[in-house]
């Protein structure tokens, strides 16, 4: 299954331009394509610290875009349609979803392009096998990749994939949705923006970036009757905590910051854009309605960036008396977050706020460019715990440079936290992203043994302790580790010994289904997956720790 490292080189990949463009709206094909959208299974190991599975979101803004305009489009969700059977895939891995196998027969037959997603470079050894199962069933088929990795390496992902005709970078509904009217055209593919494609002469070539949608009111909502959302939605799947059927929503796209570690200048540009408040919320009632949703999570890059859009969009949640909660997992800037915003997010139903100090040492934060006030950051955790929010903190360790005592100073962070009532911390690795500043650095050192082989792209998967690596010249993997523990351990132990009502907490979340920390919701998914032997059904079950409960109940009676 090992994928060899491309013999193309891999150039530096240049910044995309940031200059907007209008949305196509309207536009109808004359001659429409068959068109299959695929998601790929996901394959974790059963002691990963958290592996959340989502609805893909991506996948059904640009089914949406390519219905519209009048092409057939099939999406098969590769995790959805096979959540009810996960299965141990080699030693502890766990196969979420469809085999490879299963995927391709459920494609309808002759499509002209098939659409593979992927997000995560870590997944890019599975989806790379998927290519060649696909284009060995269908090989007249044009197979085009899109998502975060495609859009950090094209020129790799096209140089070690011959199966591969090429890639979507960046934001995909106006580019693919041209790509497919010059393959329907028999245009040449060199006048499409955005893409990197092979040509007949077997050559790479890339053409210029383009730039970002700024009409996003104008982008149909994404096709959820294409995916199997009710598997999703019955278990109350989700990014954020368990908090019933949660739906994923965009409300704002990009984010205008540019920190060392993240993809977004290269997937999103620095160019932050929000949605009207007013059509957020129409959908929100609709899904509402039509789904019985009752919990919503964004899955934006940076939600809060305007203090007067979210205090609008908070408050027409109030006007409209919409009974629903929503959450921001993902990690929230503190300059827009005071006690008037914390106030407003309340009173309309936020459920969860998510932050993301990284890091506790001014100088570390300097080095992977994080522009962020700790004090100003602490300040809006505070006025969030007073207005009754549930809040959640990201911390990173291992990056290039940082030393023992910048980590000591983020340790301090973590327990200041823990003293102000913060719900939750997760203490990851840092892991060098394709597509990040501090990976192009960390490459053009020389410093990433076995880059774009296999295993180097699984050890990207941070939320497993089995694939740290210590990024830093200070400390090795095995000191990272020790931290990593220090860092929980100092969490929780004094969040439970000041206030050891959330231990009574945790445990009746976990015995009801309903949580109330994100804490709960890794728990509960890493029990389905440490007992998947023992109690095959659990995956299938919104009550885990109960199920574990009465298996054990009934093999002491029984016994």
């Amino acid at each position: 299954m090992s994928s060899t490292p491309s013999s193309t080189s891999s150039p530096r990949t240049p910044r995309p331009i940031s200059p907007s463009i209008q949305f196509s709206r309207g536009f109808k094909t004359a001659r429409p394509l068959r068109v299959a959208l695929v998601r790929p299974p996901s394959l974790v190991s059963r002691y990963a610290v958290a592996a959340p599975l989502t609805p893909p979101l991506g996948l059904a803004y640009l089914a949406a875009t390519v219905r519209e305009a009048g092409h057939q489009v099939q999406v098969v969700d590769g995790v959805g349609e096979g959540l009810g059977k996960p299965r141990i895939w080699k030693n502890s891995t766990l196969l979420r979803g469809l085999t490879f196998e299963e995927i391709a027969g459920r494609i309808q037959p002759e499509p002209d392009v098939i659409g593979i997603s992927c997000m995560y470079s870590c997944e890019w050894p599975y989806a790379h096998q998927l290519i060649r199962v696909l284009k060995r069933l269908w090989p007249g088929s044009l197979l085009v990749g899109g998502g975060e990795h495609f859009s950090a390496i094209p020129e790799q992902s096209l140089g070690s994939c011959p199966e591969l005709t090429a890639c979507v970078m960046g934001e995909g509904e106006e580019t693919f949705l041209e790509f497919l009217e010059h393959v329907s055209s028999s245009a040449p593919l060199d006048e499409v923006a955005g893409i990197v494609y092979r040509s007949r002469e077997g050559t790479i070539k890339r053409n210029g970036s383009r730039g970002r949608i700024r009409n996003v009111d104008d982008i149909p909502w994404p096709a959820w009757d294409l995916i199997p959302l009710e598997s999703y939605l019955s278990l109350n799947l989700g990014l954020a905590t368990l908090h019933g059927r949660s739906m994923p929503m965009l409300a704002t796209r990009g984010c205008p910051f540019q920190c060392g570690f993240c993809s977004n200048v290269y997937m999103w540009t620095p160019f932050w854009v929000p949605r009207n408040p007013g059509l957020v919320l129409d959908e929100f009632e609709f899904y509402m309605k039509r789904y019985r949703v009752n919990d919503i999570q964004f899955f934006d890059p940076n939600t809060i960036i305007d203090k007067k859009w979210i205090l609008e969009f908070a408050e027409d949640i109030v006007r409209r008396n919409l009974k629903i909660s929503w959450q921001i997992p993902i990690g929230t800037r503190p300059e827009t977050v005071d006690r008037e915003v914390a106030r407003a997010l309340a009173g309309s139903g936020c459920f969860t706020m998510g932050f993301a100090p990284e890091s506790g040492s001014p100088r570390t934060l300097g080095r992977i460019k994080k522009t962020v006030n700790i004090a100003r950051m602490k300040k809006s955790m505070r006025d969030c715990l007073r207005e009754g929010l549930k809040v959640k903190c990201n911390i990173m360790l291992g990056f290039p440079g940082e030393t023992h005592r910048d980590v000591w100073k983020t340790l301090r962070l973590i327990l200041e936290m823990s003293w102000l009532g913060v719900h939750d911390t997760s203490v990851y690795p840092f892991s060098p992203y394709p597509g990040t500043p501090l990976f192009e650095r960390l490459r053009d050192e020389g410093r990433l043994p076995g880059i774009y082989t296999d295993p180097w792209f699984l050890s990207l998967n941070y939320v497993e302790f089995s694939s740290i690596g210590s990024c830093s010249e200070h400390f090795n993997r095995q000191m990272l580790r020790i931290y990593q523990f220090l860092g929980y351990a100092l969490f929780y132990g004094t969040t439970f010994f000041f206030r050891p009502i959330r231990i009574f907490r945790l445990f009746r979340g976990l015995i009801t289904g309903r949580h109330e920390t994100k804490g709960e919701t890794i728990l509960d998914l890493f029990f389905r997956r440490l007992m998947l032997k023992t109690i095959p059904t659990l995956f299938a079950s919104r009550h885990s720790f109960k199920t574990i409960l009465v298996h054990l109940f009934r093999r002491l009676t029984f016994r």
